[in-house]
């Protein structure tokens, strides 16, 4: 049985991704919860199985009070449940005991962080707070569930040999001229270049998104085992940074998203939002479609240069929560 990091924080949303009185469906550790946002912009979560007959309730709708609070209401028959999992009973008065455990939420600002239920065994990383800090927030993009098990979906994302592969169709990588990693421990970084070969200009003229590509795409990555890695980006209009979630739904489905932060140099930098979240959706289907592909179970017998991100992912993943060594900075 593969491990879903019991004990790990996942961020299950930012509050943009959620439409006040909206519920929505959010899976994690193989259980699957109703998430809502009130008028009053507080974050609410249930069991998402109605306990009367096990309707979904995300796909009921949200009956807001005088005081601008919120219930969630099961769309089978109509029972309300209020954020602490009661309802009233029709042809009653009376609140019922809690039937519902909310799930305990961590809100820090607009992110919606949570253990699942589970004891904390490493914290929440703060650099989301200090990134939504400094730059401002462009949006998010790409939720996908994808059909593969958490560490395959870590593996490929530390994979730096798979950008000239996996991603050659958009950005035409010749090739990873890696430079750098540096082992924090459950932190680290990675720097490599990769020269791109050059769309013709008529190419360009059908579609001028492409002109924004660079000729050398120069990639810092910040990575937080297990939940997180950052693209830092910089260029001429701006800085990016490009935030990757995960969070194991269940043993073999694993669900990314992406939050895009950025920085402006200039003001065209803005207008430019949409584009760069349609790189990052591009990016996150291509990564998609090749998990979809692979037998996970496959023994790798050969090892390529630079996989010092993928030993990173296995030692922490094996040993978690204790951080052991080799060190593998280089």
């Amino acid at each position: 049985m593969r491990s879903m990091l019991f004990g790990a924080p996942w961020l299950l949303a930012h509050k943009s991704m959620l439409e006040t009185n909206q519920p929505r469906k959010i899976s994690l550790y193989g259980m699957d919860y109703v998430m809502w946002k009130d008028t009053a912009g507080e974050i609410h979560a249930l069991p998402n199985a109605c306990p009367h007959m096990g309707a979904m309730l995300s796909e009921g709708w949200c009956e807001v009070h005088p005081d601008g609070s919120s219930s969630v209401v099961c769309p089978f028959h109509a029972l309300p449940f209020d954020t602490t999992g009661c309802t009233v009973l029709p042809g009653t008065n009376k609140k019922t005991l809690p039937l519902l455990q909310p799930l305990e939420l961590v809100i820090q600002g607009d992110f919606i962080w949570s253990y699942g239920g589970w004891e904390p065994k490493i914290p929440i990383p703060n650099i989301l707070n200090q990134i939504a800090d400094q730059y401002s927030f462009i949006g998010h993009v790409a939720d996908r569930s994808v059909k593969t098990d958490l560490l395959s979906m870590l593996l490929n994302m530390h994979d730096y040999n798979h950008q000239n592969g996996t991603h050659r169709d958009l950005f035409r990588i010749t090739e990873v001229q890696f430079h750098q990693f540096i082992d924090q421990g459950h932190h680290s970084h990675a720097f490599y270049d990769m020269p791109t070969a050059p769309y013709r200009l008529t190419e360009k003229l059908r579609k001028p998104d492409l002109f924004l590509l660079p000729t050398l795409i120069k990639a810092h990555l910040e990575n937080h085992f297990p939940s997180l890695v950052i693209f830092h980006g910089e260029m001429p209009l701006g800085k990016a940074a490009q935030c990757h979630l995960f969070v194991p739904e269940a043993e073999d489905r694993t669900r990314t998203y992406v939050l895009l932060f950025g920085q402006a140099k200039h003001p065209i930098f803005k207008l430019l939002g949409n584009t760069y979240l349609n790189f990052g959706e591009v990016v996150v289907d291509q990564d998609t479609e090749i998990l979809e592909k692979i037998y996970p179970d496959t023994v790798q017998k050969i090892k390529l240069n630079n996989e010092v991100g993928m030993d990173w992912i296995r030692r922490n993943f094996e040993n978690f929560p204790a951080i052991v060594e080799p060190n593998l900075s280089k």
